[in-house]
């Protein structure tokens, strides 16, 4: 008679199960930040806005002023606004609607999901601007057939990167106070507060104290990324400059909100 032979859990293999991959990470990332109201409604806004200021610069600006930096300087306001937002909110959601602990359960590692929506954002943030920038074309194009003037061009192409790059910046400082603080109020009032507030004490510290108006753009975020959204980045030390206020207002305070996100417990 045959002896029946069992196996022994011990010997038995277990597949090792693999993470998950970055793009599927990234991609579930973009399509939350389409899936609330606040977010969708903020995309929406972003597109709605870009053609409210090119109708409004072809219905009120004079035929001298139809030109693609007008178009330009229109939309931007709105969207270097907008975006920063966005960009809180990608990060925000997962506590403010309470779906973290799902989220953290299904990707244990916090700094590979913070790693995807900042990838995400970035996605975002640079189609927002493409299509931004296409709209103001679109517009340059419309209103000066419609004034009967040449249309002009007068933004390089080695400034529209610089414009890029300094509405990544904003989103970029959003970004960071939302991880910080997690809490969707809490950072967009934050993030105010940094661009308008603490960018105007700096500013007007320069303005009373002599010593201190070299150090000003050194610190100051808002500065640099006027600076850039004006495509006027020039030399190596303005490239300094928006270094070192990189370091002081995203590097540093991200790493450190990465840190306590970490420890922190999620509900």
């Amino acid at each position: 008679m045959t002896a029946l032979t069992a196996t022994s859990p011990a010997t038995t293999t277990r597949r090792s199960a693999r993470p998950i991959p970055l793009t599927r990470l990234v991609t579930v990332e973009l399509r939350k930040m389409f899936d609330t109201r606040s977010g969708l409604w903020l995309l929406v806004s972003i597109a709605v806005l870009s053609v409210v200021a090119t109708g409004a610069v072809v219905v009120l600006a004079p035929d001298d002023a139809v030109t693609y930096e007008t178009f330009a300087a229109a939309i931007g306001l709105p969207v270097s606004v907008l975006l920063p937002l966005l960009a809180i909110l990608a990060v925000t959601s997962e506590w403010s609607q309470r779906t973290g602990l799902t989220t953290f359960t299904l990707v244990p590692s916090r700094d590979r999901v913070i790693g995807a929506k900042a990838l995400a954002t970035l996605v975002v943030g640079v189609v927002s601007m493409t299509v931004a920038l296409a709209v103001g074309a679109l517009g340059n194009v419309t209103g000066s057939a419609l004034a009967g003037v040449h249309t002009v061009w007068d933004v390089s192409w080695s400034t529209v990167p610089q414009v890029v790059l300094g509405n990544l910046v904003g989103m970029a400082v959003g970004f960071t106070l939302a991880v910080g603080l997690r809490s969707s109020p809490a950072a967009v009032v934050g993030y105010f507060v940094a661009s308008f507030v603490v960018s105007g004490i700096l500013v007007l510290l320069a303005q009373v104290r002599p010593g201190f108006e070299d150090l000003q753009p050194w610190i100051d975020w808002n500065a640099t990324q006027e600076t850039l959204l004006d495509g006027s980045t020039d030399t190596a030390e303005e490239w300094a400059m928006l270094g070192s206020t990189t370091l002081i207002w995203i590097v540093v305070p991200l790493a450190v909100g990465l840190l306590l996100l970490r420890r922190s417990e999620v509900r």
